[in-house]
């Protein structure tokens, strides 16, 4: 081994602008499913606009899943929220809220006729 290759293998690698933010936003994605509080996630970004190497902004995010799951739509969180407020203060009008989110749910799904195979003119047989 030459001293070329000692030093790249002793060398850090220097964290990019780029990466401190992409550390950010998993940070951030781990605070919307729960995994950290608010106080962790603000200490935790800090550290990372801190860091100078690759090495530091991996702990940052060595105790938590590889992949953070993606939070669940704002839209969700704001409709059970405000499906648990009608239920609370005009129940007739939860159960329309939900009844038209149900329908609306149920447009958004596939049909069977949507998923169903195309027949092909070619195959049918003449009378």
């Amino acid at each position: 081994m030459n001293d070329n290759e000692e030093y790249t293998a002793n060398a850090v690698v220097r964290a990019s602008d780029a990466e401190r933010e992409r550390i950010e936003l998993q940070l951030k994605q781990h605070y919307a499913v729960g995994r950290l509080t608010l106080f962790e996630l603000e200490e935790r970004v800090a550290a990372a606009y801190e860091a100078r190497t690759r090495e530091q902004l991996d702990a940052l995010v060595k105790d938590l899943p590889g992949e953070a799951e993606s939070p669940a739509s704002r839209t969700q969180v704001i409709d059970s929220r405000l499906l648990i407020i009608l239920l609370c203060v005009a129940p007739p009008a939860a159960l329309v809220y939900w009844l038209m989110s149900q329908r609306a749910a149920y447009r958004r799904r596939p049909r069977g006729r949507d998923l169903a195979p195309v027949p092909d003119p070619k195959d049918e047989t003449a009378d």
